[in-house]
């Protein structure tokens, strides 16, 4: 019977045709993709053509099935629309690619009606992977879950403190600093009514608040309020505009991320207060440069962290619990503005 459809795809080329193909082994055209340094340059010039002719790739999901696979990293993202994450993220998985390991990214967190919390059902499958290697990106709720569904692999938390992973070191920036940076540049301007507009999402964000009272202390300022708000723009919008609407207002806001900080610059546009109210966020995304937003931001070192991360994944030398990376100061319009008198 002649089939009726002549232009029909072939099925998928398997390693036993490439092996055919390039006049080897099949385990010697695994080992040019396991191991490509135990195998001759001309062999795996071999394998390669061969493997190309065919449009072969390598199942790595297949293969991880077998073992514990160490040029598998998984990437575990607390949110992957957030920008300052997706730099860490892009900058880790550049550093692993030098070093021979594919990592693989999915969004760690799930919603529903009482908000935020770890999807269960993706963990398992990426356990089910089992991956050798594992890095935590954000605050990733219930962390423990990580190591309990993983209790083999080597696990590096980034741009967050590890809670319940007390073997898993963590790379973030220097919040402490960071604030401080921000604060200082206000009070340099003459601003003394200063409030913070963060605290909700997790313990970096607690850090953070801690650090704003611990800054405005250090300068000699007054103690601030805090407008509850996590790292979302409307967060940002409902908690400065609870500030600004109080009888005595700030005259400077500090973000705990820029996106609540752009959301605290729109309740401060809403209200004709641009020339009067200063803003800083945190994290110095591509959205604090935008023109339209010209955000003063701490700028933690985004790419630094994602660096690092990769090169803690990438040994089994025991490392220090925390790493933190200076950060410094952008100063844009948002903040350049000296305060107002009253």
């Amino acid at each position: 019977m002649v089939n009726a459809d002549p232009g029909a795809a072939r099925s998928r080329a398997t390693i036993r045709d490439v092996a055919a193909r390039a006049g080897v082994s099949k385990s010697l055209v695994s080992l040019a993709y396991s191991a490509p340094e135990a195998v001759s340059p001309q062999r795996r010039e071999r394998v390669r053509q061969a493997a190309e002719e065919l449009g072969y790739r390598p199942n790595h999901v297949a293969r991880s099935l077998n073992s514990m696979r160490d040029d598998i990293v998984g990437i575990l993202v607390a949110d992957s629309r957030n920008p300052v994450l997706s730099e860490i993220v892009d900058a880790a998985r550049a550093a692993l690619f030098e070093t021979g390991r594919l990592g693989f990214v999915l969004t760690a967190v799930a919603l529903d009606e009482d908000g935020t919390r770890l999807d269960i059902d993706l963990l398992s499958m990426v356990a089910d992977l089992r991956p050798a290697r594992l890095l935590i990106v954000g605050s990733v709720p219930e962390m423990r879950l990580v190591r309990e569904a993983m209790p083999d692999a080597r696990i590096v938390v980034a741009s967050a403190i590890p809670v319940d992973l007390d073997d898993a070191p963590s790379v973030h920036a220097d919040d402490a600093a960071g604030i401080g940076l921000a604060v200082a540049h206000l009070a340099e301007r003459g601003h003394r009514r200063i409030a913070h507009v963060g605290g909700a999402g997790g313990p970096t964000a607690e850090a953070r608040t801690r650090a704003f009272d611990a800054a405005l202390a250090a300068e000699g300022l007054p103690p601030g309020r805090v407008g509850l708000s996590d790292f979302t723009e409307r967060g940002g919008h409902r908690a400065a505009g609870e500030l600004l609407d109080a009888a005595t207002p700030p005259s400077a806001l500090v973000a705990s991320s820029d996106l609540a900080a752009i959301g605290a610059l729109a309740a401060v546009r809403d209200r004709g207060l641009s020339d009067r109210v200063a803003v800083t966020g945190y994290d110095n995304t591509f959205l604090a440069g935008l023109r339209l937003v010209d955000l003063t931001s701490v700028d933690p070192g985004n790419a630094e962290i994602g660096r690092r991360a990769a090169e803690l994944l990438s040994t089994d030398a025991p490392a220090a619990r925390e790493h933190r990376i200076v950060p410094r100061l952008v100063i844009r319009s948002s903040s350049e503005f000296v305060a107002p008198t009253d």
